[in-house]
């Protein structure tokens, strides 16, 4: 009896969260014209930088969007790519840059539209486009409950609903073709590959369910069908850790041991198996013999972002963004290593060389997972600094679903120039990257109320005001002439500048401090 009261409690409480925004309840003109009092207010000298800043949640604000009647979140994020479609990685980006204005822009609201269809098996006006998409919601969940201490979010993913712990399970058994009709009319197309005893030990993806189309992985080995993706491994094994990690957050010790030993487990196989020590990479692997075929991406870095390889590892791993031949140099991330023979130097032909802000953001995080803040620095400014000569060098002066790894042009779909307006997660690096990278405000952490700035003196006067994470609300500002941080907020917190703790009090006060 008590089982059956908790559950139906649970029930009630996951449809009043799951209750839609009604349409006639938002402005007729915009899903939320006063977007602009909710962002954070950039201040850097260079003006160029601010202008794109502002420019980018402007166009983000304009994918905002109103859904049918049905729609289990609504207004949501958009991508910009099918007006009837979503996906699954997309909106899991978009959320960490939409954390930093949550009442305007819906990032985790959107993550709904995703989860419903999927696990409760209810028809939803949007398909999912390939939802064996990559698995990221428990890294992206845990990431803005950080930022955020939404506690009501993660009590509906974690504990009413189970979305994270059903998508994990989920991954590992969709079956090929389309689930329902509901889903987009591409099939699901992977594979579980399991071991004599039965352990699963791979998966085999394709181009489209990976989200990296038309990626030349496999080409050595026969095909897409001929090995297990080495990120698909890594990304169960970071929806483990992550989810062991919410546990933990929220006193459920008993679940945090169970999937941190999951967690064990599936990094255990990746290391024992998807390592090359010839070359000192993560590699994707033949399905029939286990070897590793040699084909250099970014995706291999999820490993990284997973906690899998010791720090040996790591630092072979890295020696490959530090060199223009493969992954580094002045167009850094790019999606093919230029020493692939089908790396496309022209314009990068989508995935076969141009540079995508989802995999920037998430080798930027894999690298300071690992204490290499200086080289994430690095190669994320490089980046953004691409996106804003490409903003002044293209018309429409815009931001692009993905760039040229040559040159200050977007990349290329079928000949073609990638999409136009794609904040969507191309976002990510004139908003999470200027802030978390450029600016050097590499974390807030809304439960202990602490914020993390890696302060960096060749960047002037600069900082951020009206940045709110949890109950925060403050204005953190380096005066560069006065060698002083002013502060303004709401409510004590800890500020960590550069190592150095210093205890914010209610208020505006200035602060002595060293910067790098």
């Amino acid at each position: 009896m008590k089982k059956t009261f908790l559950y139906t409690v649970a029930v009630l409480l996951s449809l009043v969260f799951l209750q839609p925004v009604a349409a006639q309840e938002l402005p007729a003109d915009a899903v939320y014209p006063d977007w602009q009092s909710e962002i954070p207010l950039a201040v850097h000298p260079d003006t160029n930088l601010v202008a794109l800043y502002n420019k980018t949640w402007e166009i983000a604000s304009g994918r905002v969007r109103r859904g049918p009647e049905g729609l289990p979140a609504s207004p949501y994020l958009d991508e910009n790519c099918y007006d009837d479609q979503i996906w699954i990685w997309d909106g899991c980006f978009m959320v960490m840059f939409s954390k930093y204005a949550p009442k305007a822009f819906p990032g985790k609201e959107t993550l709904l539209n995703c989860y419903v269809p999927i696990h409760d098996n209810v028809k939803t006006p949007l398909r999912i486009h390939l939802r064996d998409n990559p698995p990221l919601f428990a890294w992206v969940e845990y990431e803005n409950f950080i930022f955020s201490a939404d506690t009501a979010q993660v009590d509906l993913v974690l504990k009413h609903k189970r979305y994270l712990q059903k998508h994990y399970e989920y991954f590992n058994t969709v079956p090929k073709g389309n689930v329902n009709e509901n889903v987009s009319p591409n099939p699901i197309r992977r594979n579980v590959v399991r071991d004599d005893a039965g352990e699963i030990i791979g998966y085999i993806w394709d181009g489209g369910a990976s989200g990296m189309d038309n990626t030349v992985r496999g080409r050595d080995a026969g095909g897409y069908g001929k090995v297990m993706w080495v990120d698909a491994m890594a990304q169960q094994a970071l929806s483990a850790l992550y989810i062991s990690r919410l546990c933990q957050l929220s006193g459920d010790l008993t679940q945090a041991e169970l999937w941190q030993i999951e967690y064990e487990r599936v990094k255990r196989i990746v290391n024992e198996r998807y390592w090359d020590e010839k070359d000192g990479f993560y590699y994707d692997i033949s399905v029939e013999t286990g070897e590793p075929c040699r084909i250099k991406t970014p995706a291999s870095f999820w490993v990284m972002l997973a906690e899998i390889p010791d720090s040996a590892r790591a630092a072979r791993m890295v020696k490959f963004l530090e060199r223009e031949q493969y992954l580094g140099g002045k167009y850094p991330w790019n999606s093919l290593s230029r020493d692939d023979k089908d790396f496309n130097s022209a314009t990068g032909d989508y995935w076969r060389g141009g540079v995508w802000l989802p995999i920037v953001y998430m080798g930027t995080k894999a690298l300071e997972k690992y204490g290499y803040y200086a080289l994430a620095d690095t190669l994320a400014e490089r980046v953004v600094r691409q996106q804003l000569r490409t903003y002044h060098a293209e018309t429409p002066h815009t931001i692009w679903e993905c760039y040229n790894p040559s040159d200050d042009t977007p990349s290329t779909e079928h000949g073609r120039r990638a999409r136009p307006d794609f904040c969507g997660w191309s976002a990510l690096g004139p908003i999470s990257l200027f802030i978390e990278n450029m600016m050097g405000f590499r974390s807030a952490n809304a439960h202990t109320r602490t914020l993390t700035w890696n302060l960096k003196s060749h960047n002037g006067t600069h900082g951020l005001r009206r940045l709110r994470f949890g109950d925060v609300k403050t204005d953190v500002i380096y005066l560069a002439d006065k060698r002083k941080v002013e502060v303004t907020t709401s409510c004590p917190y800890t500020l960590i500048v550069n190592g150095k703790a210093i205890r914010i009090k209610t208020g505006t006060h200035r602060y002595k401090v060293k910067a790098e």
